[in-house]
């Protein structure tokens, strides 16, 4: 007799299982795989997927562009030089006069990264090219959610001139102007800056960088900082901070026009240091560097104008004490552009004119400048990708210094420039 089910041992229960599961299984039809269906239903993996994190990395861009320039077309005067371009002039050819890579992008939802090297950069003095030298190198922090208020902390432009902020990319002449460049030579320093702006500013102002308006980028509402003051890759030479404040709004009228008016300044001291002097009996030392400056622009839908000023003092040259002092300076510009869409093609005729009388701190005795210069040109882009511009340029230059008493130059030249972006 059976004992009873419930009284076997495990292992008769396993055995009898084994048998029933294949009788079952051989006497089934045997289907093929292509006709085997998983439920979508069915976890087939033995532990749930985990999303990926998104690393810092992955969300920085890379960017830049390439500038290539040729000035000696039609000189009439090769001694005509400028400490802005080194190709302009007696031995000049063609030069990469910059070529810039952006890093770029939000490592954190409240800390924006932006660093750009040159890998084309002229040091001063020196006679070789084409060395790689840092540009930017800043992170922001945003203060609050919507991100209207930042810090900016690093080796950044400094608010000061509409022109000095915008970037070379965008610019239609070949060069900044000499009378609010010549306060920022090279447009940057080391500090930290405050900015503020309404989320919808800050969007028209990326909207007017990025299209064909030729706008500055975004610098604030208002800016607010505290910087080194002795110009780009530069040491601090003294014990004070340069202070540098900027108002700056573009408003939108219902036609769609947009008008931007500004106004800016700041104040520091100034170290000319033993490298920058031309002998030992020129004497450097600390000097007042202030000034203020006033910026209208009005973006070209079609027609644009744009219009700078600045007055102030700082170090200058004085050829009749051969001595560096603290004298007044005052200069500015004026710019008319034509913006014109044909055939998937941008053209932007162009015309400046600027004036300048004042020091150049940074240049070799604090140099006396007297600048007169008129600009006719046109920038063609057939290609989002490649931008051609010609520029006739109409030169009187005067200089002063300890190698040079009196030096004045004038004359005429068109200079082309290729420029590639990616």
């Amino acid at each position: 007799m059976f004992s009873p089910i419930n009284k076997r041992k495990p292992g008769s229960l396993l055995a009898i299982g084994f048998v029933l599961v294949s009788s079952v299984l051989l006497h089934a039809p045997i289907a093929s795989a292509q006709n085997v269906v998983v439920p979508d239903t069915v976890n087939t993996s033995s532990a749930p997927a985990k999303p990926a994190k998104d690393k810092w990395y992955d969300k920085i861009s890379l960017r830049g562009y390439v500038q290539i320039r040729y000035n000696r077309l039609l000189e009439t005067n090769p001694q005509l030089k400028t400490d802005y371009d080194k190709s302009v002039g007696d031995k000049g050819g063609f030069l990469i006069r910059r070529a810039r890579l952006v890093f770029s992008g939000d490592i954190h939802d409240r800390v924006y990264m932006y660093i750009q090297p040159d890998l084309a950069s002229s040091p001063s003095g020196s006679p070789s090219l084409h060395f790689v030298q840092l540009r930017d190198a800043y992170f922001d922090i945003a203060l609050d959610k919507e991100k209207e208020y930042r810090l900016r902390i690093g080796q950044s432009k400094i608010p000061y001139g509409f022109e000095n902020m915008q970037s070379s990319q965008n610019r239609l002449t070949q060069d900044r102007n000499d009378a609010l460049n010549s306060a920022l030579p090279n447009e940057r320093d080391l500090g930290l800056m405050f900015y503020w702006a309404p989320a919808h500013i800050r969007e028209r102002f990326r909207e007017l960088a990025s299209r064909n308006y030729k706008g500055s980028g975004d610098y604030g509402v208002f800016g607010l900082g505290i910087y080194n003051g002795q110009t780009a890759n530069r040491p601090e030479a003294n014990n004070n901070q340069h202070v540098v404040a900027r108002l700056s709004y573009p408003f939108a009228f219902q036609n769609g026009q947009i008008i931007e008016p500004g106004i800016q300044a700041y104040t520091g001291l100034y170290t000319v240091t033993s490298d920058q002097l031309s002998s030992s009996t020129i004497k450097g030392g600390d000097f007042i560097d202030r000034r203020v400056a006033a910026s209208f622009v009005l973006y070209p839908q079609p027609f644009g104008l744009q219009a700078e000023y600045n007055v102030g003092e700082g170090p200058e040259f004085d050829p009749e004490t051969n001595t560096i002092q603290v004298k007044p300076l005052e200069g500015g510009y004026v710019q008319a552009m034509y913006l014109i869409n044909a055939a998937d093609q941008t053209f932007i005729p162009f015309v400046k004119v600027q004036y300048y009388e004042g020091g150049k701190k940074a240049e070799t005795d604090a140099r006396h400048s007297n600048v007169y210069e008129t600009e006719v040109g046109l920038e063609w882009q057939p290609l989002s990708a490649f931008e051609l511009a010609a520029q006739y340029t109409i030169s009187d230059r005067t200089t002063q210094d300890g190698r040079n008493l009196y030096n004045r130059q004038h004359g005429q030249l068109l200079r082309l420039q290729a420029q590639f972006n990616f």
